[in-house]
């Protein structure tokens, strides 16, 4: 039972106080809550389908197939690492840097690690087109500010890595001088690669990452590689241009990769190689392979061998899997009702630009213009992209054949994208997923049928409840269209400026009101960065608005229900460790302060609750955050 004076004082812990006492984590988890309870509930519906299935369709025919063969730890324990040696002794006879420009291309295509990255997805500066990006490496610790002089945390994160590479160079026979210096050298490369990288809070502001560079410009970046040769390797030829995410890495990779450090690179690259394939050979490796993210985020242990056969195999098939959950588990009615909540919503949004007091007339006019041409996508695709046709499982092949050969197709299928035209309902999330996306690039906004469940929706919950939940859920993604990063792409999703300098101006200082209602507050012994969280909390403070006018305009409501699901919603009891490393990271705030902070810009919630000065929930008039 809830007890609604102590909501005046904390809302999160009032609604979910009782479920924080039980509720228990997994042990192959680092979080429990609103969400993962859905995770778990949808993992053990599909495995079950799985072990027991007799597939109809070819693509999940070949998807059982290859889910079985993922499990066969019996045979992949038998292969050992035999399949990998050739990959290692290329990396080995490396001596040079013209030598790492041979294995390119075979590397690029099977996913492997590399000092440098390519991907294709739409052009910012033409959303109707698919160009190249060139973006930097992986690096060991999870942000920047992990490598400051000092840091204990990145002491502890290290030292653990290095016991479990370690581990992993004993199974690939290297002695203990050669892991030393294999160790040492990976550390020192991935430091120096690491000074000149963005910090998390420059990556959150990602309309930045759109500098386009010609070809000639990427040439200069490096002494001693050969761009031209390695994008020609990718795409067949010279493109007439080059999107480069971090400048700032690559004007500066001369002075880390170069001839003189090629016994770094050369460690670096078989380390990174051993531990990028760990989830592709035996079950030792599997386990010790998992030490450094078990210690990132205070998960107790691995994955069961069946969980961790679900996620790799669903994620190599996710678009046939989509299809199959959506298709078994997602109702006709459920989705007509959720679609007519997303337009209801919009049209709740269409009122308030119109009606906004603080843009001028050209302003509202090209926001309008923007939310009339959202695409909406809910549930699951109709079909799957034929390229999944091409999986087919080879049985005479090993497991990590299959894996690299399978790897090798997706990849070429998608650097053939490149300068073509962009696919505008190109669903970028499975169904399978619970969670919601907005894509600036294409305007639209996204609903899995996995997240369409109890406590966000379900069609036994009342309307109110559902507002609270999912409402919430969909106007948060329309708000993202609004936020300071989508309010620089226009409705073809373009980076284009469509503000007048003012309206500019006076929404800047509305999101420094927000950035300074976070910014700050003490959680879990560590600090949130308003800064950091600022996207996610406007979109939170514009989606709980704009879901409980659209739940007033609908009829009967009840607005206890509303907030109390609000809170519901965003439960969760987590490890310590994992709390500490996604303040650092994440661009979410924790659940626990979207869940108390937001209701506090509204006046419903005050009248709903009679939340007074002397109350812990009250925010002061002058602080209150309304910004859509």
């Amino acid at each position: 039972m809830i007890n609604k004076q102590e909501i005046r004082n904390d809302l999160y812990h009032a609604v979910n106080g009782q479920w924080l006492k039980t509720a228990k984590i997994p042990n192959d988890r680092p979080t429990t809550g609103g969400f993962m309870d859905l995770v778990l509930d949808i993992e053990d519906k599909l495995i079950k389908d799985f072990d027991n299935l007799q597939p109809k369709t070819k693509g999940m025919e070949q998807f059982i197939k290859y889910y079985n063969m993922t499990k066969d730890f019996e045979t992949r324990n038998k292969n050992g690492i035999s399949d990998v040696k050739k990959y290692i002794e290329k990396l080995e006879s490396i001596k040079n840097l013209k030598d790492l420009e041979n294995i390119n291309k075979e590397w690029i295509f099977k996913g492997l690690p590399l000092p440098y990255s390519f991907y294709v997805t739409a052009d910012m500066a033409d959303a109707t087109r698919n160009v190249l990006w060139l973006d930097i490496p992986s690096i060991i610790l999870p942000e920047k500010g992990y490598y400051e002089e000092g840091n204990e945390e990145a002491k502890r994160l290290l030292d653990i890595y290095g016991k479990m590479l370690y581990k992993l160079l004993d199974i690939f026979g290297y002695s203990k001088e050669e892991q030393d210096k294999l160790v040492d050298d990976t550390f020192k490369f991935d430091r120096m690669m690491a000074q000149y990288i963005k910090t998390s809070v420059e990556l959150a502001d990602y309309p930045k990452s759109n500098n386009p560079r010609t070809q000639e410009e990427v040439n200069k970046y490096s002494e001693f590689l050969n761009f031209e040769k390695i994008v020609n390797d990718i795409i067949g030829q010279t493109p007439d241009k080059i999107v480069v995410c971090e400048p700032k890495f690559y004007e500066n990779y001369n002075l880390f990769l170069n001839e003189q450090n090629i016994e770094l690179i050369r460690s670096w690259l078989i380390t990174r190689l051993i531990v990028s394939l760990k989830s592709y050979l035996t079950e030792d490796i599997r386990q010790i392979g998992g030490m450094y993210k078990r210690a990132l985020s205070g998960t107790k242990e691995e994955m069961s061998v069946a969980k961790y056969a679900y996620y790799l195999s669903t994620d190599m098939f996710s678009e046939i899997v989509s299809v199959y959950y959506g298709e078994k588990y997602f109702g006709k009615k459920a989705k007509e009702d959720v679609y007519n909540m997303v337009k209801s919503m919009i049209s709740v949004y269409e009122k308030r630009l119109k009606e906004n007091t603080w843009l001028e007339d050209e302003t509202k006019k090209y926001a309008v213009k923007k939310l009339e041409t959202l695409n909406i996508l809910v549930g699951y695709p109709d079909k799957y992209d034929e390229v999944y046709d091409k999986l087919v499982v080879d049985e005479k092949e090993s497991f990590f054949s299959n894996t690299m050969r399978f790897s090798k197709i997706m990849a070429e299928h998608e650097y053939a994208k490149w300068n073509t035209t962009v696919k505008k309902l190109e669903w970028g999330m499975s169904s399978n997923t619970v969670n919601a996306y907005y894509n600036p690039s294409v305007n639209h906004i996204c609903f899995p049928a996995a997240i369409l469940q109890a406590p966000f929706y379900s069609l036994t919950q009342t309307k109110s409840e559902n507002y609270g939940g999912i409402g919430a859920v969909i106007g948060h993604e329309i708000s993202h269209a609004f936020d300071n990063n989508g309010s620089q792409f226009d409705e073809n999703g373009n980076l284009k400026n469509w503000w007048t300098k003012k309206d500019y101006e006076t929404f800047d200082k509305k999101a420094k009101a927000m950035i300074d209602l976070f910014d700050g507050i003490e959680f879990s012994g560590g600090k949130i960065n308003g800064k950091l969280t600022v996207s996610e909390n406007i979109a939170d403070a514009g989606g709980l608005s704009c879901a409980l006018e659209a739940l007033k305009n609908g009829g009967e409501y009840n607005l206890e229900e509303f907030f109390i699901n609000w809170a519901k919603i965003w439960r969760i009891k987590a490890k310590k460790e994992y709390l500490d490393y996604v303040i650092k990271v994440d661009v979410h705030a924790p659940g626990e302060l979207r869940a108390n902070i937001q209701p506090r810009n509204l006046d419903d919630f005050y009248k709903t609750f009679n939340v007074e000065e002397n109350d812990k929930m009250y925010l002061d008039k002058k602080k209150r955050v309304n910004i859509w």
